[in-house]
């Protein structure tokens, strides 16, 4: 286990260079003290480590030293064949850059290392994106990728579902998250961080000019932080439902993650095995489209004007075809 640790802090210092005892610390999640201990038993073995005092100091590694030594488990070797993902590759224009390091990686591993992850990829594919998603535009994708990478200023024509349609934008982009088979791209426009889908992108050009990166952004912290407001932003308002057992059954995949979660958290059964919730919705016509995937399945029991559209809907589809008033079975 010590053995492991030591070598988690030696990559660490090798590669991102200066780090305090309590940022070491916290990475390895081991006392102040113990990295003492360990910064003590590198140097004992010669690994040439020193540490600097005051506000802005830390330990380091001499300049230039680096260890050959990676220690890639049988587990970490097959992570890391299985995490390649051809596809975004190659969107981004690496799927070449990514098969020629693979192969070498391939060549590098001891030959019992090297069989067991030829049988994982043999085995495993991962397909992010998801069912009935059409082929996204990404022809802008690899110069956002470049300019994410060289700090370069972006002018585009961006289409979006407010008016107006298209906008026009200079943005500074800082990275790139692909999220269920999108791209996006979080960038500073005119001060303020925003996000922008790649697909979107009608026109593109990257600028001659370079900005300075936001010194307190983090892309993973910040795009957290996007799906936490998004969600907050996306449900504007709360139904009152009853579902019968086989809606139950039948509402993963027909029914918003958040209502299907709302049903399984915190409804309540009643007589019969109808659940009563009352779940998170977008808007009201969005609920009625999605509670209709459910038909008798599920009704609508509130709010009044939710329940008096449901209703009409019903109304108008019994007359299409023909059948009178008929009667529920719901609760």
């Amino acid at each position: 286990m010590r053995a492991s640790r030591l070598l988690s802090l030696l990559l660490l210092l090798q590669t991102r260079g200066r780090m305090t005892a309590e940022q070491l610390a916290d990475e390895l999640e081991v006392s102040v003290r113990t990295i003492y201990r360990d910064v003590d038993a590198l140097s004992a073995a010669g690994v040439p480590v020193y540490g600097d005092a005051g506000h802005d100091g830390g330990y380091q590694l001499l300049g230039g030293y680096r260890t050959r030594l990676t220690g890639l488990t049988g587990p970490e070797a097959e992570t890391l064949f299985l995490s390649g993902l051809p596809g975004p590759a190659a969107e981004l224009g690496l799927g070449n850059v990514l098969a020629a390091a693979t192969l070498k990686l391939r060549a590098a591993l001891p030959a019992s290392l090297r069989e067991s992850s030829d049988r994982l990829s043999e085995r495993f594919y991962l397909d992010a994106p998801g069912w009935y998603r059409t082929s996204a535009d990404t022809r802008f994708l690899p110069m956002v990728a470049s300019a994410v990478w060289e700090r370069r200023v972006i002018r585009m024509r961006y289409r979006r579902w407010k008016e107006p349609t298209e906008v026009e934008r200079t943005i500074e982009p800082h990275g790139l998250v692909l999220k269920a088979g999108t791209w996006y791209v979080a960038a500073r426009c005119d001060g303020t961080f925003r996000t922008y889908r790649v697909d979107q992108i009608t026109d593109a050009q990257a600028g001659d000019e370079s900005f300075a990166p936001a010194p307190d952004f983090e892309l993973q912290t910040y795009w957290h932080r996007y799906l936490a407001d998004f969600q907050e932003r996306l449900h504007t308002g709360y139904a009152l439902i009853a579902i019968s057992p086989g809606g139950a059954q039948r509402m993963r995949g027909l029914l918003p993650a958040a209502v299907v979660t709302a049903v399984l958290d915190a409804g309540t059964v009643l007589p019969g095995g109808w659940i009563q919730a009352t779940v998170p919705i977008e808007s009201q016509s969005q609920a009625l489209a999605d509670f209709l995937r459910l038909g008798a399945d599920l009704e609508v029991l509130g709010p009044d004007d939710l329940r008096a559209e449901a209703a009409q809907a019903c109304a108008a589809m019994a007359r299409l075809y023909g059948a009178g008033d008929a009667g529920g079975d719901s609760p």
